[in-house]
Formats: structure tokens, C-alpha cells, sequence
């Protein structure tokens, strides 16, 4: 498309892109809006080195690209407008999570990128979010590095799952990149690779002291977990990772307190999800922590989230057009917008509007796209993984409780739209061309 807008001579064209979600997943209530550190950093690098630019000359579907093309492609930097939604804000179906205003080249580029970055790490906090409700304020750890779709989707699933609420992850290359707490169990291995269990968690417990964690259930649960007692502190606790958890975690904990370890923790994983989780809770069992990984990095009940990249509006030298589809099962409003959020509902309004502005008796609102690029440049330095987690919290505590439940679907939150957008459709459906 690249090369056939430089054909046409609409390479100049200024378009606006909108990134959205046409419709939740049957069984989540709201997205949370994770991925944009990485979005930005791709805008700031975009570009073609000479290697690309001749691997491309190459391919037959180039053949007939004008040589204007090939400049525009080697000097090709970003040079538009970024706003979106901060990490860790719960948004809605048909509510723009970035929307890019760009010569329409390099808008159209960054089309894959930006929705695989903001659709995959949106789903895994979203994921990770659901998970930490059910836990009922007990700890979750991020440990599905080794059942992630790649090495890299594992680094962005830990990320997300932060951000989501998990307290830390097991992935030491994501605490490193940027900066989440890092935790880890010895594996099985471990264990195997000593003749003695006993002597495995003696070797364990004098390399890393208060942060001990045996995994006891190797060979035989109960009597793991009374070696490790019989080791007393430094430890940090003890984990299952199989059998059945509610006798497991009820027997361990008697063995540990008996000890005079009140203060060990529990932590179990092994196929958890929120809905085992939920169960593990309601039970009153005495777990501190779960880790969880297989469910978590794969979002295995939600594992795609179905956003779309949707020209909305194109300034050219023949003035300014307003872009929609029309079709009725994926209509599309056109312009460039803005979400406005109240408490109990959102309304989606064209950019330019100010819900309440002159009215002193009007409910608070909060406009929620914001500036993060303009004219290619950042507008100031983004939030961390912490700073977005913290946001995350805030915003989904301040969402009617009904959107956080695991199991009612049926009471969606309400997404309005304002009459001068829903005028601005009108207008656009008369003016559109077959």
C-alpha cells in the first residue's frame, strides 16, 4: 500500500488511524490497555536500512514501485502524532486505545506492529487482572516463561501480567528490562540432581537464605515439607505444584507451624486459572501465593483479542474527509475522537468536544486519550511498568464491581455516543462514494 500511495501522489495525504476493540471476548467485561511502551518505542525507531530497502526491490510484487518510492523509504522517519490511553486504563468496546495522525505512509506501516503490540499485552493484563481479583488480595507470580508462543512473547506476557497486578514474575530477562520483582522455585531437577532431598534444600537454603523456596512434592509432599521444616530460617516458604492443594496446603501448614515456622508461606501453582483460583479461595485454604503461568501468557479462555486499525479521517490538498464502513455488522464511526469517562459510563465524542465545559453542575468527566508523540516527537517520558501497574489498580477499584466479576457477563458497562458524532456518521454516509 506503501509504494501505491506514493504512485498515486497521496503519499503527503495526513491520515488519522484509530485502534479499537469492535467486541469483548464473551467472557471479559472490560480490556486494560497495556503495550504502549513498546508501540512508542517501534514509532521512534521506525525505519529502512539498505539491506530491507534491497531485500524489497527484490520481491516481484516491487517491480513497478516509482523510484520515489525507494527515497521516500531510506529518509522514512516518524513524524506524526501519537495519542492514546495510559497503561493500566480499562477501556470498552468500539473506545480508541491509540489513534495515530500521520503523512498517511507511515500511519499505514506501523498498522501491524502497533495492533499486535497494544492486542497481545491488552489481553495478557487483562488476563493478569482476573487472575489477581480471584486472588483476594493473596500474592500471584508470573510463570508461564516456558508455556509462552516465543521467548520474546514470554518477556512482553511478564510485562503485561505486571501491569495486569501480578507482584513479580520468573522471567529474569523481564525484571531486568523493566524492573519487576523477580521470584523463582528450584525445579524438580534440583532435587533429582542430589541424592538426598534433604541435602538439595540445605544447599538451596545456604545460596539464597530468606529467599528460600523449597518445592516439596518431588517424591513425597508431606515428608518434603518436614525436611524442609527440620531446616528451620532463613526461608521464605514452602510450594506445591501438584496433588490435590486443599489437603496438601491444610497438612503442610500444620507441619510448618508445629515447627514454630508460622511465618513460612505457602505457594502453590500447577494449572492454575482465576476460576481454580476463585475455588482455591472460597475454600479458606491457607495458600499465600499462587504462580501461574500456561493460562496467564496465553489468556487461555480469551487468546486473541480481535482489534482493529481503522482509517478515520484524511486531510488532502482537496480538503478534509471524514472515513467510515457502513456495513452493518462492522460499521465504523468516522474522526478523530475522544473517550469521555464518568463513573458509570464512558461516552465516545468527537476529539474537538467538551462534555460539561460552561455547565457548573456537570457530573465529572475524564478525557482519556492523551498526547504521548507529536510531530515524531515524545512529549514526555513514559510511565514504568510500576507506575502503570499502580494505574491499573486505581482505575479498576474505581469501576462499578460489576465489571471486575469473574462470572456476570450479562450487565455490560455503558458506551454512549455523543450527537455530534453520531451526526458526523450521518453526514459521512451521505458524502461516501461507492
Amino acid at each position: 500500500m506503501a509504494a501505491g500511495y506514493v504512485a498515486a501522489g497521496k503519499h503527503e495525504d495526513r491520515a488519522t488511524f484509530e485502534l479499537f476493540l469492535r467486541r469483548l471476548p464473551a467472557n471479559r467485561n472490560f480490556i486494560l490497555a497495556a503495550g504502549l511502551e513498546q508501540a512508542v518505542e517501534y514509532l521512534r525507531g521506525l525505519r529502512f536500512d539498505q539491506a530491507e530497502i534491497a531485500y524489497l526491490r527484490g520481491l516481484p510484487q516491487f517491480a513497478n514501485a516509482p523510484p520515489a518510492f525507494w527515497d521516500l523509504l531510506a529518509g522514512l522517519r516518524f513524524t506524526g502524532d501519537l495519542w492514546a490511553v495510559p497503561e493500566g486504563t480499562p477501556v470498552f468496546a468500539g473506545e480508541p486505545l491509540l489513534a495515530v495522525r500521520a503523512p498517511i505512509v507511515e500511519a499505514q506501516i506501523a498498522e501491524t506492529f502497533l495492533l499486535a503490540s497494544i492486542g497481545f499485552q491488552s489481553m495478557i493484563a487483562t488476563k493478569a487482572a482476573r487472575v489477581v481479583e480471584a486472588a483476594g488480595g493473596r500474592a500471584v507470580i508470573e510463570f508461564g516463561a516456558r508455556r509462552a508462543h516465543s521467548p520474546h512473547a514470554a518477556i512482553w506476557a511478564a510485562r503485561a501480567a505486571y501491569i495486569g497486578g501480578c507482584a513479580g514474575t520468573s522471567n529474569t530477562e523481564a525484571g531486568y528490562r523493566f524492573g519487576i520483582p523477580v521470584f523463582g522455585t528450584a525445579a524438580h531437577s534440583w532435587v533429582q540432581s542430589f541424592a538426598d532431598e534433604q541435602e538439595s534444600f540445605a544447599r538451596l537454603q545456604q545460596l539464597l537464605g530468606p529467599a528460600t523456596v523449597y518445592l516439596v512434592d518431588t517424591y513425597d509432599t508431606l515428608e518434603g515439607a518436614r525436611r524442609a521444616a527440620a531446616l528451620g530460617r532463613p526461608l521464605w516458604g514452602v510450594r506445591l505444584d501438584s496433588g490435590n492443594l486443599s489437603e496438601l496446603s491444610r497438612a503442610v501448614r500444620r507441619i510448618l507451624d508445629e515447627a514454630g515456622l508460622r511465618d513460612a508461606k505457602i505457594m502453590v501453582s500447577g494449572d492454575l486459572d482465576e476460576y481454580k483460583i476463585l475455588e482455591l479461595v472460597a475454600a479458606g485454604l491457607p495458600i499465600d501465593a499462587m504462580g501461574v503461568g500456561t493460562d496467564l501468557v496465553t489468556s487461555s479462555d480469551a487468546p486473541s483479542l480481535g482489534v482493529v486499525y481503522k482509517l478515520v479521517e484524511l486531510e488532502s490538498p482537496a480538503g478534509t474527509r471524514y472515513t467510515a464502513k457502513f456495513s452493518e455488522d462492522k460499521h465504523t464511526y468516522p474522526g478523530a475522537k475522544q473517550i469521555f469517562r464518568y463513573f458509570d459510563h464512558d461516552k465516545v465524542g468527537c476529539a474537538w468536544e467538551c462534555p460539561g465545559c460552561g455547565c457548573a453542575d456537570a457530573p465529572p468527566v475524564r478525557a482519556l486519550l492523551r498526547p504521548v508523540m507529536l510531530r515524531g516527537e515524545l512529549v514526555e517520558p513514559l510511565p514504568s511498568a510500576s507506575v502503570a501497574r499502580s494505574c491499573a489498580a486505581a482505575n479498576l477499584r474505581g469501576l462499578p464491581a460489576v465489571c471486575r466479576s469473574l462470572y456476570d457477563h450479562e450487565h455490560p458497562y455503558r458506551v454512549e455516543y455523543t450527537a455530534a458524532l453520531q451526526q458526523l456518521y450521518e453526514q459521512a454516509k451521505k458524502d461516501a462514494r461507492p
